[in-house]
């Protein structure tokens, strides 16, 4: 294989794993049960510090973590697979806009969400603070749905990588449900990243094919 990925289901590495089936390349995918903490293993944690998913080794062994910046080294590494504009396209930097808000602004929402308690020495905040960021998920997402106008994709008909994140953090904090009535725009980016050929496969594995706006719930 030519990378090795380590991740879990419905975690960020699906994010790198949509992102590399789009590219057409392959990874060997170590698992990392979540549920289980094992994201805090001392053995794993020799590969990232930060006790995080994902992290990508490269051909050569370099670690790469975070999973913008794993989305930018893939795709200098492999720019044919035109999932960004040029450099000089104004096109591109509005992708990247909306990719590192979704990294910066987004996934702090996730993981006080997911782990109220690091957040406070009290354990009784932790209510308050897992609902408060859930709150501040919707209101970024009401944000981007209302500013970017993905039509499906960020970049309109074309898709490209700040579709990858954007529609996979769509699926978290109880997202699924409330998608569809509040930001359908983001839930039809969602489906259309869902049944694109190359990305659906990797999609299949983490998430349901998300209902259209205005419909039912998932489609299994």
């Amino acid at each position: 294989m030519e990378y090795v990925l380590y991740t879990d289901r419905r975690s960020g590495g699906a994010i790198v794993e949509i992102a590399l089936a789009e590219m057409g390349r392959e990874a060997e995918l170590r698992p990392v049960p979540i549920e289980r903490d094992g994201q805090l293993d001392a053995a794993y944690r020799r590969i990232n510090p930060m006790g995080r998913v994902p992290s990508l080794i490269l051909p050569d062994g370099t670690v790469v973590t975070e999973s913008l910046a794993i989305l930018l080294a893939l795709e200098a590494r492999h720019p044919e697979a035109g999932l960004l504009p040029a450099a000089t396209d104004p096109a591109r930097a509005t992708a990247l806009r909306w990719m590192t808000l979704a990294a910066a602004e987004i996934y702090p929402c996730v993981t006080r969400a997911d782990y109220p308690e690091r957040f406070s020495d009290d354990p009784a905040h932790a209510p308050a603070i897992r609902a408060r960021a859930v709150s501040m998920a919707q209101e970024l997402w009401r944000l981007i749905a209302r500013e970017a106008r993905p039509d499906p994709f960020i970049l309109g008909k074309r898709f490209s990588l700040a579709d990858i994140p954007l529609s996979v953090m769509s699926r978290w904090m109880g997202a699924e449900a409330w998608m569809p009535r509040e930001a359908p725009a983001i839930q039809a980016l969602a489906r259309a990243v869902a049944l694109r050929p190359r990305a659906g496969a990797a999609w299949a594995r983490h998430f349901d094919v998300p209902a259209a706006p205005g419909q039912g719930g998932p489609r299994p």
